[in-house]
């Protein structure tokens, strides 16, 4: 092989390699979250998880609330997180309030702004908390929380799990 055609053979392949590193992250269009951490802060707490979405079409903004974001909807919130308690006998079971409903925590994540070319994102969400004690519960001592995220197009993700949490 003569010089040049080496010189043209290793450009191209070095501009390969150098665009393959800048390739856009491809991720499945329902969020997919995972790496719960739970840090207790007193009466308060800090979660965070990490998420991906390929549409990037998480979050939504104040105003809203138009069908199928509307105050009464399932979809009004796009973070949802189950509190389950650890019984002595029985394992682990939904916590339940005075009326004997599951407890939930519902939260409205702001819109995430997406930049550059692909729409698709990846990054952490940090929520803070109350701790929810129940006074008439003796196993909310120790807890843990199922957090599920929903997108804009209505995609539901999967359901992640904290670890044990022992509250004093």
């Amino acid at each position: 092989m003569n010089t040049k055609v080496r010189l043209i053979f290793s450009l191209l392949l070095i501009s390969i390699m150098v665009s393959s590193c800048f390739k856009n992250q491809e991720y499945p269009v329902e969020p997919m979250i995972s790496d719960p951490s739970f840090t207790l802060l007193g009466d308060s707490a800090i979660l965070n998880f990490s998420f991906t979405d390929g549409d990037g079409d998480i979050g939504l903004d104040p105003g809203d609330t138009l069908s199928p974001y509307e105050p009464d909807s399932f979809y009004y919130y796009n973070l949802y997180i189950d509190y389950y308690e650890k019984k002595d006998v029985g394992g682990w079971q939904r916590g339940r309030d005075l009326f004997g409903d599951s407890i939930v925590f519902e939260y409205r994540i702001k819109t995430i702004s997406v930049k550059g070319k692909s729409k698709a994102i990846k990054g952490t969400i940090e929520v803070n908390m109350k701790i929810f004690n129940s006074p008439f519960s003796t196993d909310s001592d120790t807890v843990r929380y199922g957090i599920r995220l929903i997108d804009r197009a209505l995609n539901i993700s999967n359901t992640i799990e904290t670890s044990e949490v022992v509250i004093n």
